[in-house]
């Protein structure tokens, strides 16, 4: 799926991961797929019905805040908040983009 310049993973990661479990997953998938950025993942959840598959919980972005100890998440349901979390130590969902070339 493609939305503006980002190519979107087919699916969401099958079990929620911890931040540097999501990062690598979305490496492992291939050259230049990666976490969305806070400001990305706001524009998938702005799409999430064109772009299907998502479930109803957090989501990982790559963006840091507050050191290493801390990343933006944000909630896939009908609002959509995003949150400064301090808790990298959490599980969450994850989906990968890359940039389309």
């Amino acid at each position: 799926m493609t939305i503006g310049n980002l190519e979107v993973a087919e699916n969401v990661f099958p079990e929620k991961m911890y931040w540097k479990e999501a990062k690598r997953a979305c490496a492992s998938l291939g050259e230049g797929w990666r976490l969305p950025t806070k400001d990305e993942l706001n524009i998938l959840f702005e799409n999430k019905d064109k772009i299907g598959g998502f479930i109803e919980n957090y989501y990982w972005s790559s963006t840091e805040t507050k050191g290493v100890y801390s990343a933006w998440i944000q909630l896939f349901d009908d609002v959509g908040v995003q949150f400064n979390s301090y808790v990298k130590g959490f599980k969450y969902n994850a989906r990968a983009v890359r940039d389309l070339q």
